[in-house]
């Protein structure tokens, strides 16, 4: 398959005929206010918990679910019986909120066989699917996975592309908080946005939970970016919904694409880089 989405139907059959999908739910606490709802009940059937906000994370970060180093993945990832040729299937709790982030996390990592659940949990119990009540348990592996450094990127190379203006640099929040009309959620972190950035609000991708087609999204990208080959760099409050974001984009065929990990609630930390509204 070339596309990063499959449905709750193609799970199914796959689940069914006893292929061998590792299904990771990767939902995660919201921690600010006004976010989706979630369906906090059941598992789909032999899923593993995919946890980036507490253990998928770099422990030494200061940051929320920062990525790992490539050894403490590898070790995570043995845990959940991945190898390199696996084919996995993500999922969350609210639709299309927190998986992308899992989906770009194992990309960085080297596995090319990864998608999204379109819906997430929601529209697999609206397709009248049974659920577990816990998560499974895979034999361990030696995953043997490399970090590519191109996936996410720091504050410093951020900033670098911000003053040459030779990236496309997206920010997935609302355009209140682009703008700095409103107050961060997070304590201690100014209002405003990265200097030369524009403003795609994750939401804009997002239909009652499911990532809009291809000839909706089409736009959107279109609107900042005038070939598929230019580079697209993207932020958000804490690099999740960023991660919706290169989704979208994977869609819609371009390629060429990062995410900056600490996204605002880094750079709206530190006093040395510098902020618009």
């Amino acid at each position: 398959m070339t596309q990063p989405i499959v449905s709750p139907q193609w799970l199914k059959q796959q689940l069914d005929a006893n292929n061998d999908i590792i299904v990771l739910d990767a939902s995660i606490e919201f921690q600010i206010p006004l976010e989706p709802e979630k369906d906090r009940n059941g598992v789909i059937p032999g899923a593993q918990r995919f946890d980036y906000d507490n253990v998928f994370c770099d422990p030494d970060s200061s940051l929320p679910h920062m990525m790992p180093t490539e050894a403490r993945f590898n070790e995570l990832a043995s845990k959940l019986g991945l190898t390199k040729n696996s084919t996995i299937v993500v999922y969350d709790n609210s639709g299309t909120y927190a998986s992308p982030r899992a989906w770009w996390m194992l990309k960085a990592m080297g596995l090319r066989e990864v998608y999204v659940l379109s819906g997430g949990l929601p529209a697999w119990k609206t397709a009248g699917y049974d659920c577990d009540e816990d998560y499974s348990i895979r034999a361990p592996t030696s995953p043997s996975l490399s970090l590519d450094q191109h996936y996410f990127l720091s504050a410093e190379q951020v900033l670098t592309y911000s003053e040459k203006q030779n990236a496309h640099i997206v920010d997935a929040r609302s355009l209140a908080r682009f703008k700095g009309e409103v107050k961060e959620p997070r304590e201690g972190v100014r209002s405003g946005h990265i200097p030369n950035s524009v403003c795609l609000p994750f939401a804009e991708l997002i239909n009652n939970g499911i990532l809009k087609p291809l000839e909706d999204l089409a736009p959107l990208y279109s609107a900042i970016s005038a070939s598929k080959r230019e580079y697209m760099v993207f932020s958000c409050g804490s690099g999740v919904t960023a991660c919706i974001l290169a989704l979208g984009a994977y869609v819609c065929g371009y390629h060429n694409l990062s995410v900056y990990d600490g996204s605002w609630t880094e750079w709206g930390q530190r006093i040395d880089l510098p902020v618009e509204k």
